[in-house]
């Protein structure tokens, strides 16, 4: 099964799947609205307009598995989202990233390893996975790494057309 195939759904409900952005870098990043990090949305809301035009998308994941910092319903957090960061971009609907109930969709993005060359569970929130257009898994990013940072930046712009 490739990316693409995984059954997933939007913030709102709808069914989607990655299948949805073929063609399309897309940033997947497990997102909560109470953390020390929580900011990074500025910086992945600035990537999202930076490069859309050029096919690009972030993708965030609503996950309540760290330290509990994404309690709210999917309304509170598109609320929270929009006024709080101006987030335009498409969120999914809450996932579990690790764990028995892991959503498929992570356990094949957490078998790729970041540039140290670490596989397995995702850190913390705000991990960032880039996908390629062609829906193979191109980098790895643990949530220290900020959205906007030369290596992140570097990477997103390998996967972009001119």
């Amino acid at each position: 099964m490739s990316l693409y195939d995984i059954p997933l759904q939007t913030l709102s409900g709808a069914e989607t799947s990655l299948g949805a952005y073929k063609g399309k870098a897309v940033l997947l990043v497990n997102v909560a609205s109470k953390c020390g990090l929580t900011p990074q949305y500025e910086g992945l809301e600035n990537l999202q307009k930076r490069y859309a035009s050029r096919g690009f998308t972030v993708l965030g994941v609503p996950c309540n598995q760290f330290g509990g910092q994404e309690p709210g319903t999917a309304e509170e957090i598109e609320t929270f989202c929009s006024t709080t960061y101006g987030v335009t971009f498409p969120m999914l609907d809450k996932l579990e990233v690790n764990g028995e109930n892991q959503h498929p969709l992570y356990a094949e993005l957490t078998a790729t390893p970041d540039a140290e060359g670490a596989a397995g569970d995702v850190q913390w929130n705000f991990e960032k996975f880039l996908v390629t257009p062609e829906g193979t898994i191109a980098a790895r990013f643990r949530p220290q790494t900020l959205p906007e940072s030369d290596e992140v930046v570097t990477a997103i712009e390998s996967q972009l057309s001119a």
